[in-house]
């Protein structure tokens, strides 16, 4: 075997073999070496064990990823690959024999490990399951359920749609697709970014995967094999957003402890016996935690239990109940890895499209164009079919009529006028899911389109950076209708109201209009009608920022003003009350000086001054702030794109920070500085300019022998007492959990908390 590596002038790996199996180990070797904190970080989130090494306050999530049984997911999963697909099965794992084979370099490369005294462990074949899963199990947003049931509770029926977002940090992917009759070049052009949490390193990797097979560049993620969301093969591309389908579901359960363990009451009024065991969750610098896990015949329990811990109160009548959790992999065994293999194969729409007909999740609206012309448009992924209310809050375990009853056909669409638009608006996938984005981004961006007939990549970047906030009339409404205004209030408004209404980063007029939307927030979050939604519910940690009230009101602020009525709140006078406290202590600078980038580090990074930012949660410079909680986002463009499909090379992407995860290193934030300005980086096709970095050994590869190397130290491995019995899984394959659930090492006490 012989692989190649070769990197271009921002330091992007270009990855040549001589099949497809070497060039998933090389992106596994490369991919560690590049980015081998950030990936072991992930390893630990997918399996439970960040706590052993970041201490107390990663255990929420860990112990989430538990009671969710993700890890046990992924190895279910995977072995269904095995049997089903072997071939994409074998891909993988030559995958993790890569990020293996390269980590200790790659650890070796990056301070972080020093700092929290982790050793790199060990990946197995399913790791790389347990990632994708881990990053999306909470994409779908399944606690906004959990939040309507709040807010119906204390507020009535309506209170649902009035504050209908679509989580707490909002969704803002954009994705555009022109076809041939609307470019330059005759043939098709994609474009768009991908909004999520930014992340330090970033969460999608550029790379170029080259093998007799096929030759695609494109955004991978992270721990992840392939090219899955945003690739281009040179004959054909693709690219997706979330679509915003609903397909987790909330079971209210009612449980029993008996001398044979626990049971749960069935929608047939019998008791059925549960899966319970418990585990241990090894925290640094303290005693662990130790945990149960229990599994109803809906799925794994994600909040209560037979004694009420973190007690889910029944709103129905009863005794503290438990929330279950069922969602497609769990069920079916499949994450969908079986389209991964195809997409790099892909020749045309027509490839692209077989291959996603394999997807199962996250729930995405896809585009895809090929050098013939042809134009895809759709949804891929797996909806079941269920009575609406599960949609929209949990139901009852015990009550007939919530079971799944097969799934969603799939949803396809065509380009309007040449145009096509996926921006998490209700569209396409109208039909599978309860809430979506305004359309203002997605009407932006048509009506932006709709200014000039044709169009070329060098035009995108206008497109991406647009900064005109749609969200805004209703506020500035209100403003307009008030009168009796002091003379300083007065001159403020009149500001406001002549405002272009664009969140620029150097517009003083933004940052007016955004401290007048942060008070008015404030004011309507604190009247007594929503103080019930203050108090927060007895659920676990990690799903409490779905039930938080100021982001779910800053976020639906344009639908509270905008109401007929809101529960008999005055809502002039909150406005003038804030346009008043605004006007008598006005903002002093930009926009940019309080939106600011906030990315998300495992550990924080000290003394560093992070980058103003224009744009806003509503443009399609979609830099979330949360309104009355804080301006600075974390949420933003984790990548920008354009995917020509009549010159590779005339292609462009950018990342936030750079392609390198280490910090200090020449392009670890290389990139900052494009992605800021809103320009691209070219995307290289030319061997010849590229530098060759190294030449793998014909025996440098692992031969598969991963799957039977013991754990170095297990540091939350289950501990069962006597009276349960071992998990089975749907088909009766023992858990093996216990053999090898951990492999982290932890060399000292954790570091003093203000450096975790």
């Amino acid at each position: 075997m012989t692989t190649e590596t070769y990197r271009d002038a921002w330091g992007i790996p270009h990855l040549r073999a001589s099949g497809a199996r070497e060039l998933a180990w090389a992106q596994g070797r490369v991919t560690a070496r590049d980015r081998a904190w950030q990936i072991e970080v992930e390893r630990h989130r997918s399996q439970g064990t960040t706590a052993a090494f970041l201490g107390a306050e990663a255990l929420p999530w860990d112990v989430f990823a538990r009671r969710a049984r993700l890890d046990d997911t992924a190895r279910r999963c995977f072995a269904a690959l095995e049997r089903d697909d072997p071939e994409t099965a074998d891909w993988v794992r030559a995958y993790t024999e890569g990020v293996n084979a390269g980590l200790a370099e790659g650890a070796a490369r990056a301070p972080e490990f020093a700092r929290v005294s982790l050793a790199p462990g060990t990946w197995r074949p399913w790791t790389p399951l347990g990632v994708w899963l881990t990053t999306h199990i909470l994409f779908a947003g399944f606690p906004a359920k959990l939040w309507r049931e709040e807010a119906v509770r204390h507020l009535g029926p309506g209170a649902a749609g009035l504050f209908a977002t679509d989580g707490p940090g909002t969704a803002g992917s954009n994705g555009w697709l022109l076809d041939g009759t609307r470019t330059d070049s005759g043939l098709p052009l994609l474009a768009g970014d991908p909004h999520r949490f930014i992340e330090d390193p970033g969460v999608y990797q550029q790379i170029r995967l080259s093998c007799p097979e096929f030759d695609v560049v494109g955004l991978a993620v992270p721990g992840v094999p392939g090219i899955p969301h945003f690739g281009h093969t040179g004959t054909a591309a693709w690219s997706i957003t979330n679509a915003m389908a609903d397909y987790q579901d909330l079971y209210r359960e009612r449980l029993r402890r008996t001398g044979a363990g626990v049971e749960a009451l069935g929608p047939d009024g019998q008791w059925h016996a549960a899966h319970r065991h418990t585990e241990t969750v090894g925290v640094a610098g303290e005693a662990p935690a130790k945990i149960e896990v229990i599994e109803t015949e809906r799925g794994p329990v994600v909040a209560g239990g037979p004694e009420g811990l973190d007690a889910v109160p029944d709103t129905h009548a009863g005794p503290p109940v438990a929330l279950a959790l069922r969602h497609p992999p769990r069920v079916t065994d499949d994450l969908g890895f079986g389209a991964l293999l195809p997409l790099l194969r892909s020749r045309t729409v027509a490839d692209v499209d077989r291959a996603f007909d394999a997807w199962a999740e996250p729930v995405n609206v896809v585009q895809a164009a090929d050098t013939g012309g042809g134009v895809l448009h759709r949804v891929a992924g797996r909806v079941p079919v269920r009575a609406w209310a599960n949609r929209v809050r949990p139901v009852p375990a015990w009550e007939p009529g919530h079971a799944w009853e097969g799934w969603h056909e799939t949803a396809r669409g065509l380009p309007e006028d040449g145009i096509a638009v996926m921006a998490n608006q209700r569209g396409l996938a109208g039909p599978l899911g309860v809430e979506f984005a305004p359309s203002h981004r997605a009407d932006r961006i048509r009506a932006l389109l709709a200014g000039r007939r044709t169009w070329s990549a060098a035009g995108m970047p206008a497109i991406h950076t647009d900064t005109h906030l749609g969200s805004a009339a209703p506020l500035l409404d209100r403003l307009a209708a008030l009168d009796g205004l002091t003379p300083g209030a007065a001159r403020l408004r009149g500001r406001l109201l002549s405002w272009d209404r664009h969140m620029d980063a150097g517009s003083t007029d933004a940052a007016v209009y955004a401290a007048v939307r942060t008070a008015v927030v404030r004011r309507l979050a604190a009247h007594p009608v929503f103080a019930p939604l203050t108090e927060s519910p007895a659920y676990p940690e990690v799903l409490l920022p779905w039930l938080a009230l100021t982001p779910r009101i800053g976020f639906a602020l344009e639908h509270l003003l905008s109401a007929e009525e809101l529960y008999g709140v005055d809502r002039d006078a909150a406005v003038r009350a804030a346009l008043e406290e605004v006007a008598a202590a006005p903002p002093a600078g930009t926009w940019s000086d309080t939106h600011r980038l906030a990315p998300w580090r495992a550990l924080p990074k000290e003394g560093h001054d992070e980058p103003g930012l224009a744009g806003d949660h509503d443009c399609v410079l979609c830099t979330s702030a949360v309104p009355g909680l804080t301006d600075r986002a974390a949420r933003g463009p984790a990548a920008r794109y354009v995917w020509d499909l009549a010159r590779r090379e005339d292609s462009r992407w950018v990342v936030p920070f750079g392609a390198d995860g280490v910090p200090g290193g020449p392009h670890h934030h290389d990139q900052l500085p494009l992605w800021l300005a809103g320009d691209l980086a070219p995307v290289v096709t030319d061997w010849t300019v590229l530098t060759r970095e190294d030449v793998e050994p014909p025996d440098a590869t692992p031969g598969g022998v991963l799957d039977g190397v013991p754990d170095e130290t297990p540091d939350g491995v289950l501990d069962r007492t006597p009276d349960e019995t071992p998990d089975r899984t749907a088909d009766g394959m023992a858990d093996d959990m216990a053999d090898d659930t951990a492999d982290v090492t932890v060399k000292a006490e954790r570091t003093e908390k203000s450096d975790v």
